[in-house]
């Protein structure tokens, strides 16, 4: 028995005594109770384990369910930009949407740039079956130590299923459905055709995917073409295509540039040397365009045609290839003259007429079209002063009258009516009765020639003689000439119509024009010539359609007759060493200025005026425009054999004294005496005799007398 006092209670001994065995029983219990909790958390664990796994496997089974199979990259087909070329071979236009791309083979790209991607997007492409759990450890690693996220560690394959299939939302199942695909992908598919997919659809900023449009974007180059500086550059962009474009932030770039050249050294890919001849070298980076299409007008008229045909979506996403008829060389030529005749009417002019200097000739707007008649092609086009300002297409849009441009219709109805370029008419003021009233034409000059002969009248551009033969011959008859050649646009039969009452299109008047330079063989105007899908196989090709519309040989003398007024004319300041015929237009109030004019081989037609249809000052057909014609056609011809017009038939030359519209005797006046051509058969066949004695007392009258005759002949 042991005692303890009262003042022992509570107190605690400072030495505690134990047998060994009541150690190793205290050691025991404790040992047991943490085998006991290990077992409890390891069957927990095992238990949440296998949860959790089957949970994953649901999940993933789940999320393969809805992805799409691999299989389809096989028949998939990205969107792919569109290209318009002309027909020496220059791009146009590159169409597309959000997604400016141009697939090419992996032959066709740097090897330069493939070694330099995949350095540094995924070095370890070719030891991995589509993930990189090294990679990831590495950028799980690296992303704790910097506390955000600066490195990912999906490959090049998860990328590009990524790119191909899925969003770009970071969450669980984007990546289980990530890692899926990646492995999905690198059963079916050799490294080689997972790069080339990859390069061809990775996203390089400014709307270009895929490495040729990023190459072509950033250098104006083909991705075959670029080099170590070039490649390093470009790779460095991908983690901020736009944060870092060369074109925003060319500074951003470079120092992107060094740290992938760097990265390049320490996988003993290339050199130190090298990575500083390279970051040293000097990038041109193209400037962007401020027009998005070469002959913007011209691109505009195609690419309209091509949404009628194929609709947008397929226009601008399906990698067609639109070969034109435009010869790109002639059409900066074509874009050079007009802007050098805007320019021109912009600067200070005498003008004889108004006996003062004006500041400008007051047209702000001026337009080229030239044709290839023989198969209708369009060469050229500029349909006004600035595409940027004004997408108005002043060659197949506008409608404008014009003037005595028409003329030519006049005429050649007269000569099938059987007139001869020979036939006399009479230039003196007349009046018409008409339904609306009196009609009493005028000439351009408010002078009047007395008779002549239509040949002349033509290259004079007479009104009076002109208005007098389509009363005489029915307006309804030169309409209907007028729309065989080509004209399209409603056409009134009134007897306005010489000077061009009736508004049509500069189209339409050079396509009818074409109709006459290749007497009578009319071809629709086109700029297509082929259309080719992707991979070539061809979809469309023009086949031009000559269709005979007109009598071949009253064509031709109608061609003769346009030819002298080019040579002594109102067309002069458009004349060429070498055949050629055409006609000037001026409509009242001088509010068009046109000359349409041709060679066998080319038919071109070019205008000035306003918008607002308000007047020039003083601007005719055969001044500004004869001028643009001419500086135009000098080039456009250089290559081209000078050919003349086949010869009409069936006519015969004669002396005709105009005031008598007889056989020229020698007492004619001689300014009255001209070598005519009629239709065998309607030439004059007898000499005014009766003149001998007029002339003779004419001879003996006073000088005042004299001179009034004078008067009266020369208007």
């Amino acid at each position: 028995m042991i005692f303890r006092s009262r003042y022992s209670i509570g107190k605690v001994s400072k030495v505690s005594k134990k047998s060994v065995g009541a150690r190793f029983q205290s050691k025991k219990r404790k040992f047991d109770k943490v085998k006991s909790i290990f077992k409890k958390v390891a069957l927990i664990s095992i238990s949440l384990g296998g949860i959790g796994a089957i949970v994953l496997s649901i999940v993933i089974y789940n999320i393969a369910k809805t992805l799409p199979d691999v299989e389809a990259i096989s028949t998939y087909i990205p969107a792919e930009t569109t290209k318009i070329y002309s027909e020496d071979g220059i791009v146009l236009a590159e169409l597309h949407k959000e997604e400016n791309r141009v697939l090419i083979p992996i032959e066709r790209i740097s090897p330069v740039l493939t070694k330099t991607i995949v350095a540094i997007e995924d070095n370890r492409f070719y030891k991995h079956n589509g993930l990189d759990f090294f990679g990831i450890a590495r950028a799980f690693v690296r992303n704790f130590k910097e506390k955000r996220f600066v490195e990912g560690g999906s490959t090049l394959t998860q990328q590009l299923a990524r790119n191909l299939f899925l969003t770009r939302k970071r969450n669980l199942s984007r990546k289980l459905a990530e890692a899926i695909l990646a492995i999905q992908i690198e059963r079916r598919y050799t490294k080689t055709e997972i790069l080339q997919m990859y390069l061809n659809q990775v996203y390089w900023g400014h709307n270009a995917y895929g490495i040729e449009s990023a190459s072509r974007l950033y250098f104006g180059k083909s991705a075959e073409e670029i080099n170590l500086a070039e490649s390093a550059l470009l790779v460095s962009i991908l983690t901020g295509p736009e944060l870092y474009s060369p074109i925003r932030n060319f500074s951003g770039a470079k120092r992107r540039q060094l740290i992938v050249l760097k990265s390049m050294v320490r996988e003993k890919l290339i050199s130190s040397n090298e990575a500083n001849e390279a970051y040293l070298e000097e990038i041109e980076i193209i400037k962007r365009k401020k027009l998005r299409y070469k002959a913007p007008y011209f691109t505009a008229f195609i690419i309209k045609q091509l949404i009628e045909m194929y609709g947008e979506e397929v226009t601008y996403t399906s990698g067609m290839k639109i070969y034109t008829t435009l010869d790109y060389s002639l059409q900066e030529k074509a874009e050079e003259v007009v802007q050098k005749y805007i320019e021109y009417g912009e600067k200070s002019h005498w003008i004889r007429s108004l006996k003062e200097k004006v500041p400008s000739l007051n047209y702000s707007q001026a337009s080229l079209l030239a044709l290839d008649p023989r198969y209708g092609y369009i060469k050229t086009m500029v349909g006004g002063k600035d595409f940027l300002d004004n997408q108005f297409n002043r060659t197949t849009q506008a409608k404008r009258q014009p003037g005595s441009a028409f003329k030519p219709f006049i005429y050649l109805t007269a000569l099938e009516k059987g007139f001869s370029p020979g036939s006399i008419v009479e230039d003196a003021p007349v009046t018409f009765n008409t339904i609306e009233g009196p009609y009493a034409p005028h000439n351009y000059t408010q002078k009047y020639k007395g008779p002549m002969s239509i040949r002349k009248a033509l290259e004079r551009s007479v009104n009076i003689i002109a208005i007098k033969l389509n009363y005489l011959i029915g307006p309804e008859h030169c309409v209907r000439v007028a729309q065989s050649l080509g004209i399209k646009s409603p056409l009134k039969p009134i007897l306005s119509l010489p000077l061009g009452a009736n508004e049509v299109t500069m189209m339409e008047l050079t396509s009818a024009y074409g109709s006459i330079a290749t007497l009578g063989k009319h071809t629709e105007p086109t700029g297509i010539v082929r259309i080719e899908d992707r991979d070539g196989t061809p979809l469309y090709e023009h086949k031009p359609q000559v269709t005979k519309v007109y009598n071949e040989n009253l064509l031709a003398t109608l061609v003769e007759m346009m030819k002298g007024v080019v040579k002594y004319g109102t067309g002069k300041l458009a004349n060429l060493p070498r055949p050629v015929a055409g006609k000037t237009g001026t409509t009242s109030d001088y509010r068009d200025a046109w000359f349409v004019g041709f060679v066998p081989q080319l038919v071109c037609a070019t205008w000035v005026g306003n918008d607002d249809n308000s007047e020039t000052v003083k601007v005719t057909g055969g001044w500004v425009p004869a001028l643009m014609w001419k500086e135009f056609m000098t080039m456009a011809t250089q290559k081209m054999p000078a050919q003349d017009f086949p010869r009409q038939k069936g006519l015969i030359s004669v002396k005709v004294d105009w005031l008598t519209g007889k056989l020229a005797t020698q007492f004619s006046p001689k300014e009255y005496v001209y070598l005519e051509k009629f239709w065998a058969g309607k030439e004059p066949k007898e000499y005014d005799t009766a003149d001998e004695g007029f002339w003779d007392n004419a001879n003996k009258k006073d000088n005042n007398t004299d001179e009034s005759l004078l008067q009266f002949f020369d208007g």
